[in-house]
């Protein structure tokens, strides 16, 4: 699998997989164990990415490592897209969320954009997807997920700050697309 890393701020690290032949779980996998071996100092070969088990129908699980079997105290999130995947790895207590799209949405996924949008000209798709990719991650970093409708995240009039407004957390928004991919990451610390 072909992958490069990305430009994150200081403390987070993330890097863009793609191969079309590789299960969206396999490239999770192999990021993760690149992402947490190079932090660490490491062989990728001495990492194991395991999935937590899953607590209810509908649960999404998270990736966590371990290295000479002791888990490793880093927050592992990821984001998948047809044959791509972006994973990042954080400090514990660092909230953070990804979001992943193809630069060049289908009519589905357009309107459903339009539908949940908060702005004004929703013509504009490359501002449409720019917004819709900032409030999928900091509904990924809050942790609810789709438990939370789109419309209720907020973002700043810069675009650079996001929230959903019953929790205290604002997270900073970065843009890290690469190579036709829309890739957006929100990250905060727990209040």
């Amino acid at each position: 699998m072909e992958s490069v890393l990305l430009d994150t701020p200081s403390g987070i690290g993330a890097r863009l997989g793609w191969d079309p032949k590789l299960t969206e779980h396999d490239r999770k996998r192999i990021l993760a164990r690149q992402l947490v071996a190079s932090r660490l100092g490491v062989e990728e070969k001495s990492v194991r990415i395991e999935r937590e088990a899953p607590a209810q129908f509908g649960f999404h699980t998270q990736l966590f490592a371990e290295v000479d079997d002791e888990e490793v105290p880093l927050e592992i999130r990821t984001a998948s897209f047809r044959a791509a995947t972006v994973a990042a790895v954080a400090e514990p207590g660092v909230k953070v969320g990804l979001d992943l799209r193809d630069a060049h949405p289908d009519d589905a996924t357009t309107s459903e954009m339009k539908r949940h949008s908060h702005l004004f000209d929703n013509d504009d798709l490359p501002a449409l997807l720019s917004h819709w990719t900032k409030v999928q991650a900091v509904r990924e970093a809050d942790g609810r997920g789709v438990r939370v409708k789109p419309d209720y995240v907020r973002l700043d009039l810069s675009r650079n700050k996001g929230w959903i407004p019953d929790r205290p957390v604002h997270y900073s928004l970065v843009d890290l697309s690469r190579d036709g991919w829309i890739i957006t990451l929100a990250y905060g610390n727990e209040a």
